[in-house]
């Protein structure tokens, strides 16, 4: 007897061996069968779907859970145009607190908004004797008080109290670490926000490291989050490259550092596991830190890379010998062509041609960097939602001949690279439909185009958060389709994202979300 059957549905499967699909079966969370093989098999739930439009969960291959669950419960500057505005905002944030040397967190920070950076001689003025922190909306960023400055080291590099990059870790490290119950609900609540958008699984970018980790034991807090039923999806966990350490592993292992006992890729099993091997090669184009190999468009500078490029490539290199998938961060063509060089000379070491390595972001790849992407059977990583809300911006700061180069979708696809959709939540949106329909019309929210020539169809762009997304996540043979025997892990749409028109792509309605068969909010039959 089946657990489920779902019927009275279009099943888009993302199967070319069956795609349209209108009933199917679910056993002990396994899809079981599709339409003539189950309609006729009772089953203990039947549940009509009222012509609903049912695809794949979907899969969003790069988010940060822990920093999205912070932000949700921490005073916001964004959206903010006026400096007085913003500085009110603070000292209302610090009145709240009340506790003179504490910690004051506000989020939201984006000094485009202002058009310019603040100081921080300016925050000083509202600090009322408490340590101020707001961190940029890329993450890439953070602007402190004073307070703040007299406890770094006095050759930090910063503008004004503006910290960018490993400064901007530095100050970071003074606030750290969270505790794992903190970080359990942080972690919880970015997950019912994923739930309800279709998502029914993700990677997390990047644990325990320097810009983005919240804690040493971080990996704890979520089996912790898992124990205490705060996770209702699957999640595989990036891990900072930063907690390599050197390893006197046998030399027939070819291991130079690794992280303790070994552990890579693939450890885990089918509710949390391990991921790649997270690494940063360069910034963002919002805090103006992504490695371009010319300056910005009308500024005097072509943005930084991590560390020097040998020793960026060493740490890639690395983690390739240790076993590890590698999650290269590169925004910038500059840093590109450093993660390409890297993974070049790693696969001459030792090849290994099924490592599924990805690019993350791929935010600025030249025409002649696409047919290294494909030798080297790399994913792009891409955030489609990046253009949607700021294309306008990144547009003009790469000026007319690089813009069209900006978070591709065709040109990947024509040169048989994986394009995997994900969101980098909570830098922007995170809903895939909204992003579906950027990828298909490349309109940002002015009604801009950006790089149209870069469009992909509906269709291709599903595929981009289910099937692509699975691959690069090494989930491909057990979710990213509606095939019998992989996981029953789906969304439920008011409509059809390839019948109606793009326009309406990302305003339809997620009905449902289904994860290990049964829907979410609902106990198991």
């Amino acid at each position: 007897m089946l657990c489920t059957r779902l019927t009275n549905a279009r099943f888009l499967t993302m199967d070319p061996d069956h795609p349209v699909a209108h009933e199917l079966g679910i056993w002990r969370g396994r899809i079981v069968g599709l339409d003539d093989a189950v309609a006729a098999l009772p089953a203990r739930e039947v549940v009509d779907l009222q012509g609903a439009t049912v695809l794949p969960g979907f899969i969003d291959a790069h988010v940060h859970l822990a920093w999205t669950g912070f932000t949700q419960s921490t005073p916001s500057i964004a959206g903010l145009t006026r400096v007085d505005d913003v500085l009110a905002a603070v000292a209302r944030a610090v009145a709240r607190k009340n506790t003179p040397g504490a910690w004051v967190s506000i989020v939201g920070y984006d000094q485009r908004a202002l058009g310019r950076h603040l100081t921080a001689a300016e925050l000083d003025r509202v600090a009322a004797g408490h340590k101020l922190y707001l961190l940029h909306e890329s993450g890439h960023g953070c602007v402190v008080n004073t307070a703040v400055l007299d406890l770094l080291p006095a050759d930090l590099p910063h503008e004004n109290g503006f910290l960018a990059e490993a400064a901007m870790g530095a100050a970071r490290a003074l606030r750290l670490p969270h505790s794992q119950e903190d970080l359990a609900e942080a972690i919880g609540r970015a997950a019912r926000t994923c739930l309800a958008e279709g998502i029914t699984a993700c990677a997390e970018a990047g644990i325990g490291g320097t810009l983005f980790g919240h804690s040493p034991v971080e990996l704890g807090a979520y089996q912790l989050a898992r124990e205490k039923g705060l996770l209702p999806l699957r999640v595989q966990l990036m891990v900072s490259s930063d907690r390599l350490r050197p390893v006197a592993a046998h030399e027939a292992d070819g291991i130079p550092r690794a992280l303790d006992l070994g552990l890579r890729t693939g450890f885990g099993g089918d509710w949390l596991s391990v991921g790649a091997l997270k690494v940063f090669t360069d910034g963002g184009m919002m805090a103006r830190t992504a490695a371009l190999s010319a300056p910005y468009e009308g500024l005097d500078h072509a943005g930084q890379l991590q560390d020097d490029p040998e020793v960026l490539t060493r740490t890639i290199v690395d983690g390739h010998l240790a076993g590890w998938q590698l999650a290269v961060h590169a925004i910038g063509d500059r840093a590109a062509d450093v993660a390409l060089d890297a993974l070049e000379r790693a696969q001459r070491l030792r090849p290994r041609p099924g490592a599924r390595h990805r690019i993350e972001h791929a935010g600025l790849i030249r025409p002649d960097q696409l047919p290294r992407f494909a030798r080297l059977g790399l994913s792009a990583v891409v955030q489609p939602n990046f253009l949607r809300y700021f294309g306008d911006d990144y547009a003009a700061i790469m000026g007319p001949e690089r813009a069209p180069w900006m978070y591709r979708g065709r040109g990947f696809l024509d040169h048989g690279i994986n394009l995997v959709g994900s969101s980098d939540r909570p830098v922007t949106d995170g809903s895939p439909l909204r992003a579906v329909q950027f990828m298909a019309e490349r309109t940002s929210t002015s009604g801009s185009l950006i790089g149209p020539d870069e469009a992909v169809t509906v269709e291709e762009a599903l595929h981009a958060y289910t099937v692509a997304a699975a691959h690069a996540c090494n989930w491909d043979a057990e979710a990213g389709s509606l095939t019998p025997g992989k996981r029953a892990d789906l969304v439920v749409l008011g409509d059809d994202p390839r019948r109606v028109e793009v326009s309406r792509v990302g305003d339809i309605e997620v009905v449902a979300t289904y994860v290990d068969g049964r829907e979410s909010g609902k106990p198991a039959a």
